[in-house]
């Protein structure tokens, strides 16, 4: 396989307005509940193939936005995110390779509360075009799952079915539009 970069070389900084980090859980092993962090920074440099790409972003915890205030609240304190201790979650990556048309393997570092566990994630390109203001962007899909718990977030209530009242996996979506670095 070539190793030729999908996305041309440069820095590529990511642009909050028209990006999204989302996550989504299992609740009481029947539906899903969704959220997203809205305080958040990456950027993504390329080299001149893709094995030279590197990606790192930081997210503010206290940005987290599940729709529900009260859950939120929850979310913030020491059963989860532990949010004033913890105000960061970072990712850094360590490799990043082709898999095929417009498609990435990104593995990195991912620090929840203090913890860094090894993640992968997959990746879709989805182009690049000059938007009405002059700015060339790209456009990133990624899509990954963790398990919580490996992360310290252990709290769970138990129900008469035998079921939890949420999923330990929490399943990532991760929606980039990047502005090239002047």
């Amino acid at each position: 396989m070539s190793t030729s970069t999908i996305t041309p070389t440069g820095t590529w900084n990511v642009d909050p307005m028209h990006s999204r980090l989302g996550f989504a859980v299992t609740h009481l092993g029947i539906s899903t509940v969704r959220g997203s962090f809205k305080d958040f920074e990456g950027t993504l440099e390329v080299g001149d193939d893709v094995s030279s790409a590197k990606a790192h972003g930081t997210v503010q915890v206290n940005s987290i936005d599940t729709g529900q205030p009260d859950r939120d609240g929850h979310l913030l304190n020491s059963d989860f995110f532990d949010g004033e201790k913890y105000p960061e979650i970072t990712f850094e990556s360590t490799s990043i390779e082709g898999t095929g048309d417009n498609q990435v393997k990104v593995t990195g570092d991912l620090t929840i509360m203090g913890t860094t566990k090894e993640v992968e994630l997959a990746g879709t390109i989805g182009g690049i075009e000059t938007d009405p203001f002059g700015d060339e962007r790209v456009g990133l899909e990624v899509h990954g799952e963790v398990d919580r718990t490996d992360f310290g977030m252990k709290f769970n209530i138990p129900l008469d079915s035998g079921a939890f009242t949420m999923s330990e996996k929490v399943q990532l979506t991760i929606d980039i539009s990047g502005i090239r670095a002047a």
